[in-house]
């Protein structure tokens, strides 16, 4: 699947969480950030333990995981494929939008 059509279908899946989650707004969302929410709920409402709720996490945190899987250092199952559909400044920007959510 190329990043592109990733994004796409992330963004889709995301929309549906984010519409339950109040305290995001989609309007301010950088493309793709939406997608987090489906697996990275907030505290306590995660799919699964082994996923870490992001609320709380500081930018440069959650930037810096996003480039160690994208690199392949972090071992990930899927989030290793969905960091290398982000650039960097891409991932940042998640990342502030992110953060600014708390």
């Amino acid at each position: 699947m190329s990043p592109r059509a990733l994004r796409a279908v992330l963004a889709v899946l995301g929309g549906a969480a984010l519409a339950a989650s109040p305290a995001a707004s989609a309007a301010d969302a950088p493309p793709g950030a939406s997608a987090c929410s489906g697996c990275h709920a907030p505290a306590g409402r995660v799919a699964s333990p082994s996923i870490p709720p992001l609320d709380g996490l500081r930018a440069a945190e959650i930037a810096r995981a996003m480039a160690e899987y994208r690199s392949g250092e972090r071992p990930g199952t899927v989030m290793g494929r969905i960091a290398k559909g982000f650039s960097e400044d891409e991932a940042r920007a998640i990342a502030a939008w992110l953060e600014g959510r708390r």
